[in-house]
């Protein structure tokens, strides 16, 4: 994969308009950053840190971020019904992760990190 939109496009059909929705979400909050592919996974970056990232599996999607920015929204997180690992908050078509959680989330993943 060389792009975002080249990722979405090869994603799971189910999955193609809620990364576009998450792509669309995580750039208006980091306007500043660039949109790279990392590790096969889309992501944005400012320097050489990645703010967020994001992935589609078979059967669902992540939002991967800071363990601190997990860390500091874990009951957020846990109210949603949304499943969290130390880095990444895994979502689907039937259950999404919100808009406004996911601003939160690349926010605090951004002031975790320093930048």
């Amino acid at each position: 994969m060389t792009d975002h939109d080249t990722y979405i496009a090869a994603a799971p059909e189910q999955f193609r308009l809620l990364l576009a929705q998450l792509r669309a979400q995580l750039a208006s909050t980091l306007p500043d950053a660039e949109e790279v592919i990392e590790y096969k996974m889309p992501g944005f970056r400012i320097g050489k840190s990645i703010i967020a990232g994001y992935a589609a599996f078979t059967k669902q999607c992540g939002l991967y971020l800071s363990p601190g920015a997990i860390a500091a929204h874990a009951d957020e997180i846990s109210a949603t019904g949304l499943k969290a690992s130390k880095t990444g908050v895994t979502f689907s078509a039937r259950k999404p992760i919100p808009d406004d959680l996911v601003e939160r989330l690349a926010l605090a993943s951004r002031k975790d990190l320093g930048l």
